[in-house]
Order: C-alpha cells, then sequence, then structure tokens
C-alpha cells in the first residue's frame, strides 16, 4: 500500500469528524511537507506521512495519557504495520521531548520512542507543524509561537513547554528554511 493513501486515510478517519479543525491543521502540515521534496529527496514520503499522522493522539479515543504524540506514536506502533521510523518521528514531533518532561513522562517517551538520529527530518517536520496554523494554512514560526501562546495561560504545561522549547523551535525552522534558499540556487 502507498505509503501517503494510508497516512491520509489513518488520519482522516481519526480525526476529520471528532476534531476538525486538527484535521485542518494535520493537512496543511502535510502540504507543507510536500513543499520539502526537493530537499529531502528519499525521505519526502516518510515526512509526509508524518506530518499527516503527528496529531492523532488527539482522537479522543486515543488519549490515554493525554500527551498526543505518546498517544499517538503508540497507537501506530500497536495498531498499525508502520514502518519505526514514522512512528518515532510522531513520537517526538516538535520537541516533544520538553513537553514530555512537563508532563512526567519524558523517560517513558525516551525508552519507548528515542527520537530519530536524523537531525534533517526531525527539523524538517517542526518546520512543517511550527509554519502551519490550526487551520492548516501557511505561517511563519514567529506568528504560530505567538499564536500558541495565546491559547494557553503561561503556567500551563503547554504554556511553560513552549517557552522552553522556542529557541529550539525556531533553530529548526531556520534551518529548514536556510536549506530551501540554499536548493533554489
Amino acid at each position: 500500500m502507498d505509503l501517503t493513501f494510508w497516512a491520509r486515510d489513518l488520519a482522516g478517519s481519526l480525526l476529520a469528524e471528532p476534531l476538525p479543525r486538527r484535521w485542518a491543521h494535520s493537512q496543511g502540515v502535510a502540504a507543507r511537507a510536500q513543499s520539502l521534496a526537493g530537499i529531502l529527496g528519499d525521505d519526502a514520503e516518510l515526512l509526509w506521512a508524518a506530518a499527516m499522522l503527528h496529531d492523532i493522539g488527539y482522537t479522543p479515543s486515543l488519549a490515554t495519557t493525554g500527551f498526543h504524540p505518546l498517544d499517538g506514536a503508540r497507537y501506530l506502533r500497536d495498531h498499525s504495520a508502520a514502518d519505526e521510523r514514522l512512528v518515532r518521528l510522531v513520537a517526538n514531533h516538535s520537541c516533544a521531548l520538553l513537553e514530555a518532561e512537563e508532563r512526567g513522562l519524558r523517560e517513558e517517551l525516551e525508552a519507548e520512542f528515542p527520537i530519530l538520529d536524523h537531525a534533517e527530518l526531525v527539523d524538517a517536520l517542526v518546520y512543517c507543524d511550527m509554519t502551519t496554523t490550526p487551520d492548516g494554512t501557511p505561517t511563519t514560526v514567529d506568528v504560530r509561537l505567538s499564536e500558541i501562546l495565546t491559547r494557553y495561560q503561561r503556567d500551563s504545561v503547554v504554556g511553560r513547554f513552549i517557552r522552553r522549547a522556542d529557541e529550539d523551535l525556531r533553530t529548526a525552522v531556520y534551518s529548514v528554511e536556510a536549506r530551501l534558499i540554499l536548493a533554489e540556487r
């Protein structure tokens, strides 16, 4: 089965009805991934699938820990034939280790799903997620981070996480933007 069709069908079946805005975001993140195909080569399809599936852990029926990267990755590992690299990308997307630490889940996340040793691919998924609005439209990392902070109280888990992850998220986005500029030359 084609990875992209499988990922779209699975994400749609889990997100479209219960979480239409999250589904729109996931589709937008996947569109961003498609725009990176020229700099990713053989990993372009894997990134696209991870982008489409990165937020499935928000699905109410999957949300066992309340930490969507871990819940989504566990679902993919336990209920699909997903490639291990895909599962690890979903588990660790957008500096998830820092949020896992805020939630007391870092050791679990690291033990079950070690971060993928492929910085360009990890950064590419951060870029796709952090430059897409909740409604699925392209944006800048500055606007996206500001938007996240307006939705969560400063002392909330997500508020603390975003402030801690800010520099790492921006660095990943800027790294991908630099690669895109170099590829255009």
